[in-house]
């Protein structure tokens, strides 16, 4: 009976790595997926992208996985195909793929690039669409269409490294940052207009449209979702304290230690209205954004309850210290079950 059970299983590519800055964050998440995928449902092919754009078949996400028993790999765009080419001794074998888990974050991971390339290919995957995907990348979109839905976001404006800024105008402290761009790379709080060129050159080092946001007062809150439409399941609301700065856990040297500047605390310490305020809010973002699969949706509570939106994140990291799966488990759902969770989504 269980060999049977293997003959059955999903093919499923575990795609991980990427050229944008959050490549090593990827990999990490690559690791947790491979360390709780049940092996007796799925038959993984895990494809690492190196920084540089190679794409390679390896035989997991673990280190030296470029140079490991790896091969070189392509997703097919003939549909004909529906899967990979892989080159082995001179030839390229076929191998077809039941969908796709693309494990990656930032740019040309979240941002539709390679959700325009499984649709070309036909395969299905997990998580946002190409449309949803490209408007949460860019913040100042997804304020717009969030906006319009009648929810709350910061106040902000759109610059660029070239252009002359009112510095004397600004309700300081504002927040300024990469528009399209993840995990705080980038990011940087001004108090005064005299930080304000510098802060501004930082961000265009990872993006022509620079996002000069007004700083929210209050408390950082998430809401992990899954689901499609009507039919959502909501994690436990976490919440982010800090000491100074701003929450930048994946750019410090031992995120799995803890961060030097924020506590996190599942479930978050807010009254059970104000938890479902909080949770029915991000459910009416994901909604307002097109969102499908999974996203996380992270937000400001203000001292007075109100809920205003942060930004979203269409695939959110899944490491052993990411913020998703431990909302997801606080609300009884474990990392595996997550998993098998977002494949049914797909109703192969």
């Amino acid at each position: 009976m269980k060999g049977e059970n293997k003959i059955d299983r999903l093919k499923i590519a575990v795609i991980f790595g990427g050229c944008s800055e959050e490549h090593p964050i990827s990999i990490k998440s690559a690791q947790e997926v491979a360390r709780y995928l049940d092996l007796e449902k799925y038959e993984p092919f895990y494809i690492g992208i190196t920084r540089g754009g190679i794409w390679r078949v390896c035989d997991g996400p673990g280190p030296g996985w470029e140079n490991n028993n790896s091969r070189p790999a392509m997703l097919s765009p003939d549909r004909s195909i529906h899967g990979l080419l892989v080159l082995e001794q001179g030839q390229y074998k076929t191998i077809r793929l039941d969908l796709v888990l693309p494990v990656l974050h930032g740019k040309l991971g979240e941002d539709g690039a390679i959700q325009g390339l499984l649709e070309l290919s036909g395969i299905p995957y997990a998580g946002c669409d190409i449309q949803s995907s490209a408007l949460c990348m860019d913040k100042s979109l997804a304020y717009i269409v969030v906006r319009n839905a009648g929810i709350a976001t910061p106040n902000f404006w759109i610059v660029t490294a070239d252009e002359d800024i009112e510095a004397d105008l600004l309700p300081y402290p504002v927040f300024v940052k990469p528009a399209r761009s993840g995990s705080s790379f980038g990011v940087s709080k001004v108090s005064r207009k005299e930080e304000l060129a510098g802060a501004v050159e930082t961000a265009s080092e990872y993006d022509s449209k620079v996002l000069i946001e007004e700083a929210v007062a209050g408390s950082e809150v998430g809401c992990a979702i899954l689901g499609n439409g009507q039919d959502l399941i909501v994690g436990e609301v976490d919440q982010i304290r800090l000491s100074h700065g701003f929450f930048r856990i994946h750019q410090e040297s031992k995120p799995e230690s803890g961060s030097e500047n924020s506590t996190i605390t599942v479930p978050a310490d807010i009254s059970p209205e104000t938890r479902f305020l909080v949770q029915q809010t991000a459910k009416a973002i994901y909604r307002a954004l097109g969102c499908r699969g999974l996203s996380r949706v992270d937000m400001f509570l203000k001292e007075d309850g109100k809920v205003v939106l942060n930004e979203v994140n269409t695939f959110p990291g899944l490491t052993s210290y990411s913020r998703f799966p431990r909302m997801m488990a606080a609300a009884g759902m474990p990392f595996a079950e997550m998993l098998d969770r977002m494949v049914s989504l797909l109703n192969l």
